[in-house]
């Protein structure tokens, strides 16, 4: 299930845009001219950020993986980005093949890949949205034909609320979101922080304002204050390889590049 497709023509390459910026970060191909700039002028600022966004899928899987292996079987993945394998869908069908993923982004080239990549395995879907108007989100007819909102349900928001300013409520967006879920749904977080380094984020945050939208970074304190209305897990709020590391503990060196912050908490 998805949304109608999008031709090229209709996508916008005059700006750059976040998900195609963040293509690039991971090494991917699809992107343009545009965003290539855009991304070298952030890296140039942060040398760090592709390691951040490595850091930053490296957390999403294992993320999933937790929340699936704690019975969850529905999952709402808003900013997804350009697919990148492997997807949401993936790595939780690792562990059950009959987990639901909805897709949600607001770029239509995403929407142009999710036919291919997100959407033909069956218990998919996509909707071309805005994190902004999360009630839309929530009586789309895509989510509401997918996802049963009388069981727990996954809210994946990564890397995306710090493309939601303070004046845009996020902690509103996440309460009207999460109202709509039972007990015992989760909530997965990462989010871009200036804690560390915090000089060379002022002028990257200047390249964001020239794409489709403006970068706010957030302290810790702040990004645990978006786990309001959920329990957060064991270890918190961390820096994105602390969370449940596969293997050994990052060196301080490792932990000194990755400039974001994630966690997962379940609603009581």
């Amino acid at each position: 299930m998805t949304d109608r497709p999008f031709s090229a023509e209709e996508i916008d390459t005059s700006r750059p845009h976040p998900a195609r910026m963040y293509d690039y970060y991971l090494g991917g191909k699809d992107n343009y001219e545009v965003d290539r700039e855009a991304a070298e002028q952030v890296i140039k600022l942060v040398p760090d950020a592709p390691t951040s966004a490595r850091a930053n899928r490296d957390f999403m899987h294992r993320a999933v993986r937790t929340v699936v292996s704690g019975g969850i079987r529905q999952i709402i993945d808003i900013g997804t980005g350009i697919p990148t394998s492997p997807n949401t869908h993936e790595v939780a069908r690792g562990i059950d093949p009959g987990v639901k993923v909805a897709y949600v982004d607001n770029d239509p080239i995403v929407s142009v890949h999710a036919g291919a990549k997100l959407t033909n395995t069956g218990n998919t879907g996509f909707v071309l949205a805005d994190l902004r108007d999360p009630q839309a989100i929530l009586d789309h007819q895509v989510i509401r034909g997918l996802i049963d909102f009388d069981q727990p349900v996954a809210l994946m928001l990564i890397s995306v609320l710090h493309f939601v300013t303070q004046e845009e409520d996020p902690i509103g967006i996440i309460a009207t979101l999460g109202e709509a879920f039972p007990a015992g749904s989760a909530l997965i977080v990462t989010h871009a922080t200036a804690d560390l380094r915090r000089e060379e984020h002022g002028d990257a945050r200047d390249v964001y304002k020239n794409a489709t939208v403006p970068l706010t970074v957030r302290t810790r304190a702040e990004v645990e204050g978006l786990f309001r209305d959920f329990d957060l897990v064991e270890p918190g709020v961390v820096q994105l390889p602390l969370w449940r590391p596969d293997g050994a503990l990052p060196t301080e060196d490792e932990l000194a590049r990755v400039h974001m912050y994630g966690g997962v908490g379940y609603k009581e």
